[in-house]
C-alpha cells in the first residue's frame, strides 16, 4: 500500500487496514467500528489481522473485498500501478473467497498474536514424539534372535545353503522392516534439523536484538552524561550570577543610604539655612509692623 499524496509529497507507506477502514466503510453492518474500538489492538497491522479474522467468522471477507474493490477512486488513491487489486484478478480473487463461508473459523483475538512482533514458528514437537510398540520390540527381540542364530549355524559349512533358501521371505519382510525405520530416522532427522535451524534464527535474532539494545543504553547512559555535565554548568553559572546579583544589591543599598543620610540630616542637629532664613522672614515682618 502507497502512501497517500498530499501537499507536502508522499505519506509513509500504510498498512492494509487503512485502506479497509476507508473503502469499506459504507458496508452496511460492518465491523470496522468494533475492530477500531478494540482495546487490546492498537498498531494498524494488528487491526487489519483482527478484521481478517473476525470476517472470516462471520463468513464476509468475499463481500468486504468486493465493496472495497468497487471504490475504485479508494483503491487507486491507496495502491500503485500494477497492483493485484487494480487489475482484472481482483474480481477472480474475490470469487475465490466465497468458498471461505463454506468453512466455519473460530479465531483468539486477545493476547499479542495481533501485533505480529513475535516470529511465526512452527512447531515439530508432536511429530518428534515417537513410541515404540510392543510388536516392534518383539520383532526387533526376533530378528536378534534369528541373527544370532543363523550366526552360530554359518559356523558349521554343512548348513550354510539351505536357511537361506527356506528364509528367503522372511529375510525380505526384515529388509522391511529396516527400511521403514530407517525412513522413519530419517524423517526425525529431518525434523530436528529444522527444529535446530529454527532455533539459530532466533538465537541469531534474540542476539543482534541484544546487541542493538546494549548499544542503546550505551548511548542513552552517554547523552544522560552529558546532560549531567551541562546541568552541573549551568548551575555553577547560574550561583556565580546570583553572587553577583547580591552583591550589586547590597552595594546599592548602602549608596542609597549614605545618599539618603546626606540629603536628609537627624533632627537634633539645627539648620544653618533654615534658621538664617526664620531671621530674615523675622525682620521683615516687624519692618513692616513699624511701618
Amino acid at each position: 500500500v502507497t502512501g497517500q499524496l498530499t501537499w507536502f509529497g508522499y505519506e509513509s507507506p500504510r498498512s492494509f487496514w487503512d485502506y479497509i477502514r476507508v473503502a469499506c466503510s459504507k458496508v452496511p453492518h460492518s465491523c470496522i467500528c468494533s475492530i477500531e474500538n478494540m482495546e487490546n489492538v492498537s498498531s494498524s497491522r494488528a487491526k487489519g489481522r483482527a478484521w481478517i479474522r473476525v470476517a472470516l467468522m462471520e463468513k464476509r471477507l468475499s463481500e468486504y473485498i468486493t465493496a472495497a474493490l468497487r471504490d475504485y477512486k479508494t483503491t487507486r488513491r491507496f495502491y500503485d500501478d500494477g497492483a493485484i487489486v487494480l487489475g482484472e484478478e481482483a474480481n477472480m480473487l474475490a470469487g475465490m473467497l466465497l468458498g471461505l463461508n463454506a468453512i466455519d473459523f473460530s479465531f483468539c483475538l486477545k493476547g499479542e498474536g495481533l501485533d505480529g512482533s513475535f516470529p511465526a514458528v512452527i512447531d515439530y514437537t508432536p511429530y518428534l514424539k515417537f513410541t515404540q510398540s510392543s510388536e516392534s520390540i518383539s520383532s526387533d527381540e526376533e530378528e536378534l534372535r534369528t541373527l544370532g542364530s543363523s550366526g552360530s549355524e554359518s559356523s558349521t559349512p554343512e548348513n550354510i545353503g539351505p536357511p537361506f533358501i527356506m528364509d528367503e521371505n522372511s529375510w525380505y519382510n526384515k529388509c522391511k522392516r529396516v527400511e521403514q525405520k530407517y525412513r522413519l530416522a530419517l524423517e526425525q532427522k529431518g525434523y530436528l534439523e529444522e527444529l535446530v535451524r529454527l532455533r539459530e534464527v532466533q538465537l541469531s535474532d534474540s542476539v543482534s536484538q541484544n546487541k542493538l539494545l546494549l548499544q542503546r543504553i550505551k548511548d542513552l547512559e552517554v547523552n544522560h552524561k552529558l546532560e549531567k555535565e551541562q546541568l552541573e554548568y549551568i548551575i555553577v553559572e547560574l550561583q556565580d550570577q546570583l553572587t553577583i546579583l547580591k552583591n550589586n544589591d547590597l552595594r546599592s543599598r548602602q549608596e542609597l543610604t549614605t545618599h539618603l543620610t546626606n540629603q536628609w540630616p537627624s533632627p537634633g542637629a539645627p539648620d544653618v539655612k533654615a534658621v538664617a532664613l526664620d531671621t530674615l522672614l523675622y525682620q521683615k515682618h516687624n519692618e513692616h509692623w513699624h511701618e
